[in-house]
């Protein structure tokens, strides 16, 4: 069988029923890395003799009838922010570069007791906190349509080598976009989950603070069902991380869509997108809309507020955060470019910029009275050149800090190509908890628009 590319759950059902081993799907994806890796700089550590003694230990325990889980021999890859046992997790920060964790992040332990098998760490931005993957300990990662443009941050590294086919998943993290934006650079799908859905416990950004509702911790896979099979997975409280609730999460298959309210725009009143983003965003209204959705074009009240309050929030500390952390990791130097413009605020200050960020929560919320969905962009732009992201001028995210803002859940997924062959996504955003929809208007789009040509298959570009 063709083992990359191949969705989760057929990838499961052939290991289960014998037609490939564990150890065939892991070797596969070891030499797709060795392939593509050396273009990228996606896969900071690779640990192949592990990986492999891991998948000889699946395959035997299936010959005794014993299965982990539905991840039961399943390769992954996972963003160097998340701490691993006894695997170096440096958080991009020089001062971790030789750090070996004594136990995983809780995301990390949950899809080990599902059968997941741990190949190698990717690339991050320092402490996550960049739309760029580059830092000091081990520089850029490239985008894998074009070596010139970077692969969004700050989960860049898992997005590029799951877009080339070295990896079936990788789980990453969103302070700002940090899922989104590399999966709409890079052409695969991910899920921003709703704000305490997901533990963050032992990620290098941690969880606390105040602007920890900002922070999700999400799958990216090259489709919708492996998100749907991958975030059950790892949901739920882990007693540690105080501000995950214990939520149902809903079956997207459940979802009946010719009974949604859709609400779609490419123009959030900050920046306009492009017009090839302007196109594929309207491209997939009219598909909604000849599916039975009641589309409308609109845009949610008071949304052009998203940029400066998010900066403004982001700064509000002067940094503290940030130095905290440098402090903890013992880092020297460091390639954050937030510290430049972070100028701390007085209490009566604080105090307004709150409630104008709750008064902004209520009334996007007040929006979801008539609408299921919104539909918008991840970005104003397509993939950018290497750097382009760490100006002062970042209005472009605006699309993404939204929803960090409101904490709601937001799947990217492909749905088109920009002239010069760059990939599209568009957001799909539901009311909190909702994920089941999102997911299944996702997976719709997916269906209806089709497959797209994957990138590195041949030598094209600047490859």
């Amino acid at each position: 069988m063709n083992i990359l590319y191949t969705p989760i759950s057929k990838l499961s059902k052939a290991i289960l029923n014998k037609e490939v081993s564990s150890k065939e799907v892991v070797d596969a994806y070891l030499d797709r890395i060795a392939e593509v890796n050396p273009k990228l700089n996606a896969v900071v550590h690779v640990s192949a003799d592990e990986a492999r003694k891991q998948a000889d230990h699946a395959d035997k325990k299936l010959a005794e009838g014993k299965i982990s889980g539905p991840l039961h021999g399943i390769p992954m890859t996972l963003k160097d922010s998340f701490d691993t046992k006894d695997m170096v997790s440096t958080g991009g920060t020089t001062g971790r570069a030789n750090f070996i964790p004594t136990k995983d992040a809780t995301v990390v332990a949950r899809l080990r007791a599902n059968g997941a098998i741990l190949m190698g760490k990717t690339n991050t931005s320092e402490f996550t906190l960049s739309y760029e993957t580059n830092n000091l300990v081990y520089g850029q990662t490239n985008n894998p349509y074009d070596a010139l443009l970077s692969s969004g941050g700050s989960s860049g590294g898992g997005a590029a080598i799951v877009a080339s086919g070295g990896s079936p998943f990788d789980i990453g993290s969103d302070y700002g976009g940090s899922l989104r934006y590399p999966a709409h650079c890079c052409g695969i799908s991910t899920i921003k989950p709703t704000s305490g859905r997901v533990p963050r416990t032992g990620h290098i950004l941690p969880f606390g603070g105040l602007l920890d509702s900002f922070q999700q911790i999400g799958p990216l896979a090259t489709c919708v069902d492996d998100l749907n099979l991958l975030l059950p997975l790892i949901c739920g409280p882990d007693w540690v991380d105080p501000n995950i609730t214990p939520m149902p999460l809903g079956n997207p298959d459940s979802i009946n869509l010719k009974k949604l309210r859709v609400a779609f725009h490419a123009d959030n009143g900050i920046i306009t997108s492009t017009a090839d983003i302007l196109n594929v965003v309207q491209n997939v209204a009219k598909i909604l809309d000849q599916a039975k959705m009641i589309v409308t074009e609109v845009i949610p009240t008071e949304i052009e507020q998203s940029y400066e309050l998010g900066m403004q929030l982001w700064a509000a500390d002067g940094g503290a955060l940030i130095r905290r952390l440098l402090r903890e990791a013992n880092t020297k130097e460091h390639t954050i470019p937030w510290l430049e413009f972070a100028q701390p605020i007085d209490a009566a200050r604080l105090d307004v910029l709150l409630m104008k960020w709750s008064d902004f929560r209520s009334t996007m919320l007040s929006f979801l009275k008539s609408y299921d969905v919104i539909i918008c962009p991840v970005n104003a732009f397509t993939a950018l050149p290497h750097g382009a992201t760490t100006g002062e001028d970042l209005r472009a995210f605006s699309y993404t800090v939204t929803y960090n803002l409101t904490g709601w859940p937001s799947v990217v997924t492909r749905a088109g190509t920009s002239k010069n062959g760059l990939p599209i996504g568009v957001q799909i955003i539901a009311p909190p908890w909702r994920e089941d929809i999102a997911l299944a208007v996702a997976k719709y789009i997916e269906k209806a628009i089709g497959n797209f040509t994957k990138p590195l298959s041949n030598d094209r570009g600047n490859y």
